[in-house]
Order: C-alpha cells, then sequence, then structure tokens
C-alpha cells in the first residue's frame, strides 16, 4: 500500500529564501558589517550572486504589493 502526499514540496530556492529571511530576522545584526564581510571575505562570484538575488527581490516588491491588494489582474498569480 502507498500513500499520496498531498502537500506542496518547498524548492531548494524557497528553502534558501527562507534560511536567508531567518538570518535576516535577527535586529541585533548588524547589516552593514555583513554587507562588509561579504564584499571584503567573499570570492567575486559569491558577491555578484547575492547582488543579483537583492536586485530581484527589489524587481519583484512592486508585483508582490499589488498583488497582495488585489490590484495586479495576471492569471500567473491566481
Amino acid at each position: 500500500m502507498y500513500r499520496i502526499s498531498r502537500s506542496k514540496l518547498k524548492t531548494k530556492e524557497e528553502k534558501v529564501a527562507e534560511r536567508i529571511t531567518v538570518l535576516l530576522s535577527d535586529f541585533n545584526l548588524d547589516l552593514e558589517r555583513v554587507g562588509y564581510y561579504i564584499a571584503r571575505n567573499t570570492p567575486y562570484v559569491i558577491f555578484s550572486r547575492a547582488i543579483e538575488v537583492l536586485e530581484s527581490a527589489q524587481f519583484q516588491k512592486p508585483i508582490v504589493d499589488e498583488v497582495r491588494e488585489g490590484i495586479y489582474d495576471d492569471r500567473l498569480f491566481k
């Protein structure tokens, strides 16, 4: 006998985003120092990937806000 799981499986990207969110939710964390260490101590490829993630989040923010308010009318978000 087998069981059918109907729960949605999280993608690797969703899991990483949740981990980043948990790390950044610590309000005692000095974000400027974190940025300093990322820029100084990580290889350029990792630094540029971090910038890519932040630019993507900045681009998606207005769209997510419109979806939350019910303004954005796109079938993909329904």
